[in-house]
């Protein structure tokens, strides 16, 4: 009983490990998009026992967001997607309350995103 309780802990653990690489390297392949994009904001949020979020913005010459990533759950099954509602907003338009109106988490993570340094 105890030799099949390790067993399973053991295949547990390794099948959290090749989940959370697969993420690892689906959120890396939209991210090198969307470094393609333009300049890239990053801002995170989130805890131990919280959603935590991931959020790229990419703002092109003009200072619009040319493209975005959003990244949020406690689970190795959360995937990167697009914020539409943003696409060819100037950086001075995004205000993270009004964008995301019921999360705090996204409104943090945006507004680390947008505190990117000028280059």
């Amino acid at each position: 009983m105890v030799s099949a309780l390790i067993t399973l802990a053991a295949i547990a653990w390794l099948s959290q490990m090749a989940m959370g690489g697969w993420q690892i390297r689906q959120f890396n392949r939209a991210f090198d998009t969307l470094c393609q994009q333009g300049r890239v904001g990053v801002g995170r949020s989130g805890g131990r026992f919280k959603p935590r979020v991931v959020l790229a913005v990419a703002f092109d010459d003009r200072d619009r967001v040319s493209g975005s990533l959003l990244m949020r759950g406690l689970t190795v099954f959360a995937r990167p997607t697009k914020i539409d509602a943003i696409d060819g907003l100037k950086r001075q338009e995004l205000e993270p309350d009004v964008i995301f109106p019921h999360d705090r988490n996204c409104q943090d993570a945006l507004s680390l995103a947008l505190k990117m340094k000028h280059g």
